[in-house]
């Protein structure tokens, strides 16, 4: 069976925690900061952890752990 190959794409966004759930950056932190308060520019830079119903789609393209 050959390998299979990692969408580099996808592996620049996302890595996999040490229980193996998927994390990611969180939206709406990259520019019109001025509007947002402190406080919600502080939570963005915080990871989030990917949505079950996206979870089988990003395995797919980060097979290897």
């Amino acid at each position: 069976m050959p390998k299979i190959k990692t969408k580099r794409s996808a592996a620049k966004r996302f890595r996999y925690t040490g229980k193996g759930k998927i994390r990611c950056a969180t939206a709406y932190a990259s520019h019109i900061l001025t509007k947002k308060s402190r406080k919600r520019k502080r939570r963005l830079r915080k990871n989030d952890i990917i949505d079950k119903s996206d979870e089988k789609q990003l395995r797919r393209l980060l097979p290897y752990r």
